[in-house]
């Protein structure tokens, strides 16, 4: 009868250890064939060239490696790559390598699908199916990070959990994701160039300052009226405006670092004077700087980007008030690639 194989990569370094001890081999080899599954990223267990042939054959035995496999690969127009990522249960997400002169950013997924329903991204209109494991976070990480030698010449600078799912809705996994790929025996990026990005769930993001996590924390806010915000997030209704405040304002004394603010302008939804007013007192709370994002349509016409005009009002008067504000410009539209856009079309 077959074994249930389990996926190898669940096992810590110490866990890996003691499996070869249990076995009758030296520990050491534990931390070998950890440095395969992790930096090295080896995807089978034949790849594991100084490990001999009878360990790899007792490996085989009791072990998988549920590897991401890239099935489809688009390049846009401005040099945005995107992957669609298949899983080792057959769904797919997909993740993001955006390249601009100085840097090269990955944009990652932490479910297949997403548990809240902000009604302006087609994510959201994906069911959620599942969160993804840490192996699979980090797997998206390791293949820009080849894409961007590839294309670039040089390692992936940047990583932005701005993909598929909520992040804080797999908390677990995106933090072990974050340790692997922070660690020295994982990829050795610095958590300060990871951002993770959230629409804001107090509970969590007051978890994360308690956890001491050091990377850096976006809020997808959109709009500082709670009516408004809950028209568009309605999930955000269970999160009013002043819990979001109050975790935020929890974040900064624990942790000292600025949040950034996400925020789409919207032709007849917060383009007006009372939004603007909204989410310039809003700042204040909390020292912060706000990405003005360039809305890019899923399909149909309810909400339509906002004029320039309603944008640099915006601008103004967060710098009248000394908020850092710039507008970040999608790139990737041509292949779906853009904030809001993934949707596994392809799938």
């Amino acid at each position: 009868m077959e074994i249930d194989k389990q996926d190898i990569r669940a096992l810590s370094q110490e866990q890996l250890r003691a499996f070869f001890v249990s076995n009758g081999d030296k520990a050491f080899r534990g931390n070998q064939v950890y440095e395969w599954l992790w930096s090295k990223n080896a995807h089978r267990f034949e790849d594991m060239t100084n490990v001999s042939k009878e360990t790899r054959t007792m490996l085989e035995a009791h072990f998988v490696i549920n590897h991401i496999q890239v099935d489809t690969m688009q390049r846009s127009s401005d040099g945005t790559v995107k992957n669609a990522v298949r899983l080792h249960d057959g769904l797919v997400v997909e993740s993001v390598l955006i390249p601009t002169e100085t840097r090269t950013t990955a944009c990652v997924s932490s479910q297949v699908g997403c548990s809240l329903d902000c009604n302006f991204c087609a994510t959201a209109r994906l069911k959620r199916m599942r969160n993804l494991n840490a192996d699979e976070i980090y797997d998206q990480v390791a293949a820009i990070d080849r894409e961007s030698r590839l294309y670039h010449n040089h390692p992936l600078s940047n990583i932005v959990f701005m993909g598929m799912g909520e992040p804080l809705m797999n908390y677990n996994n995106v933090i072990k994701a974050i340790d692997m790929i922070t660690s020295p025996t994982g990829l050795g990026m610095s958590p300060k160039r990871i951002t993770v990005s959230t629409s804001g769930i107090p509970k969590m993001i007051k978890k994360l300052a308690d956890d001491e996590v050091k990377f850096k924390l976006a809020v997808s806010l959109h709009s500082a009226i709670d009516s408004i915000r809950s028209r568009i997030m309605p999930f955000s209704s269970n999160f009013p405006l002043a819990d979001l405040r109050e975790s935020l304002e929890y974040w900064y004394r624990k942790t000292g670092s600025k949040i950034t603010y996400e925020y789409v302008v919207w032709k007849d939804i917060n383009d007006n004077a009372a939004s603007i007013d909204a989410l310039v007192k809003f700042c204040k709370y909390v020292p912060c700087k706000v990405n003005l994002i360039e809305y890019n349509p899923i399909d149909d016409g309810e909400f339509q980007q906002a004029s320039e005009a309603s944008i640099n009002a915006y601008i103004n008067a967060l710098e009248a008030n000394g908020i850092v504000a710039k507008v970040r410009r999608s790139r990737g539209k041509d292949i779906d690639a853009a904030c809001g856009q993934l949707a596994n079309k392809e799938a």
